[in-house]
């Protein structure tokens, strides 16, 4: 009986884009009384294993929380396997607004003591008592109902990227921290304001609600299935989105485009930018938001100390973080001495370029390149690996930034691979033979070693 997976994310991405079948990005959650997590996490694991779905699922005695990735052709299948259960009969299940085959690459399905930690330990507290459920029109009317008040109770990395007008935003990492920060500052407001809060699918939300029913606030609403369902129903509705900028989601996307808006800036130069990034060094992983210059200067790194420590050989890089705690277990998300503008917690409620012009944001325009300027760039970021074919020895690119043509000397490097160098001969582009492949190209060529979906390609300048 197998509940585990076999293959690696990187043999599971080859398997996808082999199938070539359309999969989609899904997440819901529940909250019930689970009598033997264990035994409902192993059932699980056999029914959508079977089914192909994969995801990052977490199961506790107080429900589940469940964020997804399955075949679109099994979908039928994967809603009779949850309608198994009495507390997941016609479950809403929140379908991305962006979908991507590679959103998730393994089934992993844990046993927590909760599914939405909350350091609560009150066993009076009824989580199933909870507040008042809102559609997106219902939400926007209330939202301009000057006796309300809405709270974010995202982390501070997902509010920064987009958020509800006129929002609380908290400067917090955890759900567990919001609950007690937002108790006292709205203590003097339990019966005569509106407390109107949100996240991302609804399961934090669905919490917060109840926590403050119990706190004995009178007036508590929640958007239903938060701003992902949202997004869907203005859509659908014709009705104005009153969230700007883009959604912070917790799969290989790290974000799905709700506006235009660009609220948030590029932490190393200060540019409009709202794409997130995990340092390229694999003893760091800080998650921090990087514009496509920076990405190309820096080679995906925060700092130059991860820029210097990823040209190393890997195994100096390996001794390096031997023993030591790495990535979120070490930084902060998104906040770090080397990033010179990170800005977060209460966030203006205009695009960054119109704050600009009000004067908003000129203190962190001066020396907008610092970072960059302390590198000697002898290489420049061309792409990423996008799959290996075994028998040819043929791998194939996504050329994302400059330009590659036969005869220049390339790198490939990533954290198995190492660093390998060829001199590029011939290679196909979009299908075709040809001698420059430009920005937005897809691009095959021989390469004799295996590569891997974590493997970035430069070119050597000099």
């Amino acid at each position: 009986m197998q509940l585990y997976n076999t293959l690696s994310a990187e043999e599971r991405a080859i398997m996808i884009d082999d199938a070539g079948k359309q999969r989609l990005t899904l997440s819901f959650y529940a909250y019930a009384k689970i009598q033997d997590p264990k035994k409902f996490r192993d059932d699980l694991f056999l029914a959508w294993n079977a089914l192909d779905a994969l995801g990052r699922i977490y199961v506790a005695t107080e429900g589940i929380n469940a964020q997804m990735s399955i075949p679109e052709e099994n979908l039928e299948a994967f809603r009779a396997t949850l309608e198994v259960y009495d507390f997941m009969k016609g479950i809403r299940l929140n379908e991305a607004v962006e979908h991507d085959d590679h959103s998730f690459l393994k089934l992993t399905i844990k046993v927590r003591d909760k599914i939405v930690a909350d350091g609560l330990n009150d066993e009076t507290f009824d989580v199933t008592d909870i507040g008042v459920h809102l559609k997106a029109k219902e939400f926007n009317d209330i939202l301009d109902d000057p006796n309300t008040i809405v709270v974010d109770f995202r982390n501070h990395y997902e509010s920064e990227v987009g958020h509800f007008k006129n929002a609380i935003t908290p400067d917090v990492e955890t759900f567990r921290e919001s609950l007690p920060i937002i108790n006292e500052q709205l203590q003097n407001h339990k019966e005569d304001k509106n407390l109107v809060m949100y996240c991302t699918g609804g399961i934090r939300c669905e919490k917060a609600s109840a926590y403050f029913k119990h706190q004995g606030f009178k007036n508590v609403f929640q958007l239903e299935g938060g701003i992902i369902n949202y997004a869907k129903q203005i859509e659908a509705e014709g009705i104005e989105s009153k969230f700007i900028g883009k959604n912070f989601v917790f799969d290989n996307r790290l974000g799905e485009r709700i506006t235009d808006d660009i609220i948030s800036q590029c932490h190393q130069c200060g540019k409009p930018c709202d794409n997130h990034t995990n340092c390229e060094n694999d003893g760091c992983h800080l998650l921090f938001i990087q514009c496509d210059e920076c990405k190309a200067a820096m080679e995906n790194c925060c700092s130059t100390e991860c820029l210097d420590i990823i040209h190393m050989p890997l195994v100096d890089q390996v001794r390096l973080r031997t023993g030591k705690q790495v990535g979120n277990k070490v930084f902060r998300k998104g906040k770090s001495d080397s990033l010179k503008f990170k800005h977060s917690g209460e966030l203006p409620n205009t695009s960054l370029a119109t704050a600009e012009t009000r004067g908003v944001a000129e203190r962190s325009a001066a020396k907008p390149a610092d970072i960059r300027q302390k590198i000697k760039v002898k290489k420049v970021l061309l792409g990423k690996a996008e799959h290996y074919y075994v028998k040819a020895q043929v791998g194939l690119f996504t050329i994302e930034n400059h330009e590659l043509n036969t005869g220049d000397k390339i790198l490939i490097s990533g954290p198995t691979t190492g660093n390998q160098e060829l001199i590029l001969e011939k290679m196909i582009v979009n299908e075709a033979q040809a001698t420059t492949a430009k920005i937005g190209d897809r691009v095959t060529f021989e390469v004799p070693f295996r590569i891997r979906l974590s493997d970035k390609l430069y070119k050597i300048v000099n």
